[in-house]
Parts: structure tokens; C-alpha cells; sequence
């Protein structure tokens, strides 16, 4: 039987020597997802050393607010900033039809990389989920349990869904353009999506992701659809099947058997805890072979529960790529 299929999130970029030095070169982050040349050889770096099974494009969820607008920039030790989004005043300025035009070195990006690729390795492309966007925009930045986003899910509901309908249109368009460019299976994380539970799990994540996943289907038939709501814990089976994704990533805080469970629903991704791959060594061929043989009974793509940290030593991530490869289903290696 075939190995089990291997991508890792965050595969590309700055744990990689070979990134740093793009990096240090371009200047900053933007600088280098909006230079396609750079873009395409940082996307192609993990493929080379690894030999890993599918390329995903080197870029940033954020690229949609900053396509609209809302001055994206990356501060040292900080990480994303944008200007806060105030009121329904700025969210009427907010036009998804710029967010294409806009990204159109992300779309060189995906055309040279396709030209690239050996036709056996997939190219994926992605896009922060609505919600998670949101939470960005209305916050300023990253991190913490974004207060003010919070603040407007209580007290002001309705202006929420709006935005979140705003930023749907932008997503699947982006999603479609990225498609178009030669992307062929997508991906949609909502980051944060584990701030929400109950009804609103199922207004603003749920909700969202249903109506992108549709309008990507009636686009473009046949491209896969992986989802990925983090922190999703027991409410990942209704993702899955509320939103009519393809494939469901799943993260490490699932246990085998769960995960096991949600497979017998459909393909799954995922789930090794980043952190063992930091660690690397016994323990995380142990914990890749643990979910391997978990997975065993039907389709499964290896992946982590979250990107690659960036103090990971590329070594472990050469090792963990043998450690799949080598591994026999239903049997340990």
C-alpha cells in the first residue's frame, strides 16, 4: 500500500536557513509575499529539501483586510497590526471586489509555482475563515482573546454578521482566483475559530464557511476543500458536515481515537502536535507512528495540528517525513 500523504502547515518559511536569507534580503514579510519571484522560491524550498507531497503557497491570511484597506504590517515581536476596524462606517467602506485585484502577485505566485511542480505535488492555496479575519481586523492584531471582537459579539451582533458576509464574498472570490491561478485543493482556516461555542460556533463559523464552500463547489467542481476550524473540539463533525468541505484538518488537541471516529465521515488531516516536532527524536516518530496506525482504516493526509514552530530544526522535519514514508499502514515501523 501507497504511504500516507505528507504536507505540513507553515512548511514553508522561517524555520528554513534558506527562508532567513530570502528574508533578510526582501526586507520584511510583505515584502516578500508580495514579490513573486521571492514568493515562488520560498513556496518551493520545504519541496526541494523534503520532498514532501504538496506545496502550499507561501502567503498570509491577512492579505485579504489589506487588499480592502485596513494598512496591514508586520511589527517585530508583535506580529500583524492593522488599523481597527471602529463601526459600521468602516465596514461599509469595506468592497470584496478589490480583494482579486488587489493579490494579483499572490496569483503570479500560484502560476509559477504550478509551472514548477512536478505534476505528482499538489499545489494548495488558502484563506483566513470570515471569523477569523474579523477578529484581526476589529482587534488591531493578533493573540490574547481579542477583547473587543468579545465586546461586539455581545453588544452588537448584527454588525458582526455583516462583516462576516462582507468578508465570505472576499473569501470564496479569493479562493476562486487563487484556483484559477493553478491552486488545486484549497484551504480555509479559522484560526479562532475556538474563541466561539454553541450557536455562535454555528453563526459565525459554521455559517461563513458553508456559504464559501458552496460558491467554491458551484465555481469550480471537483477542487478539493479542506477546513480547518482550530479549537474546534466536539464540534468538529458539524463542521465537517454543515459546510460540505472535502477534507476536515483536525488539531492536535483531538485524541487518536476522536480523530479516528471523524474519519469514518470523511478524509481527514492532520494532527501531530508541533511541539513534538520541535522536540523531535523517539517521541515524535512515536506520535507519528501512534496516529498513522490510528488513521490506517481510510484516507488520511499527514499533517500537523498547527504550523511548524520556528525554532524547529529542519532535521526533525526530514526525519518525520521518513518516519511517514517508511511507515507501513496498520503495522508499526
Amino acid at each position: 500500500m501507497d504511504p500516507v500523504p505528507i504536507w505540513l502547515m507553515r512548511q514553508a518559511g522561517r524555520y528554513l536557513p534558506e527562508y532567513r536569507a530570502l528574508r533578510q534580503e526582501a526586507g520584511d514579510f510583505m515584502a516578500c509575499c508580495g514579490n513573486p519571484e521571492i514568493a515562488t522560491e520560498i513556496t518551493l524550498q520545504p519541496i526541494r529539501r523534503f520532498a514532501i507531497d504538496a506545496a502550499i503557497v507561501f502567503s498570509d491570511i491577512l492579505i485579504i483586510p489589506d487588499a480592502m484597506g485596513r494598512n496591514l504590517r508586520f511589527a517585530e515581536g508583535e506580529g500583524p497590526i492593522l488599523d481597527p476596524l471602529e463601526g459600521l462606517s468602516d465596514v461599509r467602506k469595506l468592497d470584496p471586489e478589490c480583494v482579486v485585484p488587489g493579490n494579483q502577485p499572490l496569483m503570479e505566485t500560484l502560476a509559477r509555482v504550478r509551472a514548477e511542480l512536478d505534476p505528482e505535488i499538489a499545489l494548495i492555496g488558502f484563506a483566513g475563515a470570515p471569523f477569523t479575519l474579523a477578529a484581526y481586523m476589529i482587534d488591531g492584531r493578533g493573540g490574547g482573546d481579542f477583547p473587543r471582537t468579545r465586546e461586539l459579539m455581545q453588544q452588537d451582533p448584527d454588525l458582526l454578521d455583516r462583516l462576516l458576509e462582507v468578508l465570505s464574498r472576499a473569501v470564496a472570490s479569493l479562493l476562486i482566483g487563487e484556483i484559477d491561478a493553478g491552486a488545486q485543493a484549497v484551504q480555509l482556516f479559522d484560526s479562532w475559530a475556538g474563541l466561539l461555542d454553541g450557536s455562535s460556533f454555528d453563526r459565525w463559523s459554521i455559517g461563513p464557511a458553508r456559504a464559501i464552500v458552496a460558491e467554491v463547489h458551484a465555481a469550480r467542481p471537483g477542487i478539493p476543500f479542506i477546513g480547518f476550524p482550530r479549537g474546534a473540539a466536539d464540534r468538529y463533525a458539524n463542521y465537517r458536515d454543515e459546510t460540505g468541505i472535502d477534507v476536515l484538518q483536525i488539531d492536535q488537541g483531538i485524541s487518536h481515537s476522536t480523530m479516528a471516529g471523524l474519519q469514518r465521515g470523511g478524509p481527514v488531516q492532520g494532527n501531530l502536535d508541533p511541539q513534538l516536532l520541535l522536540a523531535g527524536g523517539e517521541a515524535m516518530r512515536a506520535g507519528a507512528r501512534a496516529i498513522l496506525d490510528a488513521m490506517a482504516g481510510g484516507p488520511h493526509v499527514f499533517n500537523l495540528g498547527h504550523g511548524v514552530i520556528k525554532k524547529t530544526p529542519p532535521e526533525h522535519v526530514a526525519d518525520l517525513v521518513a518516519t511517514v514514508r517508511s511507515h507501513q499502514r496498520g503495522n508499526a515501523s
